[in-house]
């Protein structure tokens, strides 16, 4: 385990080798599950303010699908997510020509239309993070769908991590991310001494 300010890493985002595959996966981590992308409760409104942004990104079922449950649904637990089309795929999520699903939020980010990204939820993956009162966990999330981002992962020898390094400054910024990197670097001499 590590430990950066409020935040306990698991020793896997150090450890495992992961860069994600999406021409091998076509991106069926937005497809597998038991619901849409998790939100944070920050980003419920920025969903809100990007929907007229995205909306021209989504397919006919992922609209029907927001219109009838709304931009976001609140789960038995108390989490919010993204709704999904049929309880499959997330509704933000449509195919390009060659079958690989795409986040119509990135999308529109992509094309300068809206400011906001995609779900933080999304852009960490495969690192998942739950919130406790004191400090966030961030566990490696193993999933057999991801199985030729590892192999990617091992071939590059690039470690989780390092894959999410934008997607770990935009969560916890710079600075954390600097402090994340002295404190593997400061294991990795620990080690060999």
């Amino acid at each position: 385990m590590i430990q950066v300010r409020n935040v306990l890493l698991s020793d896997d985002i150090v450890e495992e080798l992961f860069i994600c595959d999406i021409n091998k996966c076509k991106g069926a981590c937005c497809v597998e599950g038991d619901l849409g992308a998790p939100l944070e409760k920050e980003e419920l409104k920025e969903v809100e303010d990007a929907y007229e942004k995205v909306k021209p990104y989504l397919n006919e079922e992922g609209i029907k699908a927001i219109e009838n449950v709304g931009k976001y649904i609140l789960d038995e637990e108390g989490d919010f997510s993204t709704p999904t089309v049929h309880g499959k795929e997330c509704a933000y999520a449509v195919y390009d020509k060659s079958g690989i699903l795409q986040c119509a939020f990135e999308l529109a980010h992509k094309n300068r239309k809206s400011d906001f990204r995609k779900p933080i939820s999304c852009h960490l993956y495969p690192i998942r993070i739950k919130k406790y009162d004191d400090f966030d966990a961030a566990n490696y999330d193993r999933w057999d769908i991801c199985r030729s981002g590892c192999r990617l992962g091992t071939a590059k020898g690039v470690p989780v991590y390092k894959f999410l390094k934008d997607a770990l400054i935009r969560k916890y910024g710079k600075d954390w991310y600097k402090e994340l990197e002295d404190v593997i670097e400061k294991n990795k001499k620990a080690a060999l001494s």
